[in-house]
Order: structure tokens, then C-alpha cells, then sequence
């Protein structure tokens, strides 16, 4: 999948998505209240952020300390940035989808299962070490030269 096409509709549709519902909220319930409730939910969303943001990071130092890594906290982390970017950014839709990230559940299942799609790909990170891909192939052969240098 293509990333860039992906990225240039979503900057696209999400501006005009944003437009759309805030005039549809300020006709129901005028401008000033609409840029009101906009202004409280990036200060709500930014309180509950730290919450979050501090137990994760509380969860981090646990795994830490017991001796394991932290690695499904410290994603859950990067998930809390998105968020709070989403938060801050004004508009409704922007923010039901920093609320949504906000929710434990929801968020653990995110990145498990960003673990798993990113598990399901190709072979070991380039530098990996020979069979840090996951599965054993069995054995392989490598076709090469070889020569000695006499002193």
C-alpha cells in the first residue's frame, strides 16, 4: 500500500470534514459556544492526557525495574502522542479520535495489533543478525570464493 496517496487524502478530507462540523455545531449552538466547547475539549483532552501519559510512563519504569522490556508501554507512549496532537488540533472529529486513543482498552488493542501486522512482514530489520527472522528456513546454502594468502 501506497503511503503518500493515503496521507494526501487524509490531509485533504480531514480539513474539510473538520470545516464542515464546525459550522454545522456553530449553527446549532452559535460561534462563540462552538469555539467555547472547542477551547474545553483540547483542555480536558490535554488533563487526561498527562493522567494517561504519566501511568504509561509509570508502566514503563515497572517493566524496567522487573527486568523486562517495556515495549508494549513505550508504543502505547507514541499512541498517546498521536492523541494529544489530535487533541490540540481544533475541531470535533480530530478530537473524538484523540478521545478514542485516550481509552486503555482500545489503545492496548491498537498496538497489539500494530505488533501483529508489523510481524507479519517481510524478513528480519536490516543489521539483524542471520535468523532473527522469525522462522527457521531450514539450512541454505551460500555460493562464494574463497582463497588463502600464503605469507
Amino acid at each position: 500500500m501506497r503511503v503518500f496517496p493515503v496521507l494526501l487524502v487524509l490531509f485533504l478530507l480531514v480539513p474539510l470534514l473538520e470545516i464542515y462540523l464546525l459550522i454545522k455545531v456553530g449553527s446549532h449552538i452559535g460561534a462563540f459556544n462552538t469555539v467555547v466547547l472547542v477551547v474545553a475539549t483540547a483542555i480536558g483532552g490535554a488533563a487526561l492526557l498527562r493522567l494517561q501519559g504519566l501511568a504509561t510512563l509509570t508502566r514503563v519504569r515497572h517493566e524496567m525495574e522487573a527486568g523486562r522490556i517495556p515495549a508494549l508501554p513505550m508504543l502505547e507512549g507514541v499512541v498517546l502522542l498521536f492523541a494529544g496532537a489530535l487533541l490540540l488540533t481544533p475541531g470535533f472529529f480530530t478530537d473524538a479520535l484523540g478521545f478514542l486513543l485516550l481509552v486503555p482498552p482500545l489503545r492496548r488493542a491498537l498496538v497489539r495489533e500494530f505488533i501483529r501486522a508489523g510481524m507479519g512482514r517481510g524478513g528480519p530489520p536490516p543489521g539483524a543478525p542471520p535468523g532473527a527472522g522469525g522462522e527457521d528456513r531450514g539450512p541454505r546454502t551460500l555460493e562464494g570464493e574463497f582463497w588463502r594468502d600464503e605469507d
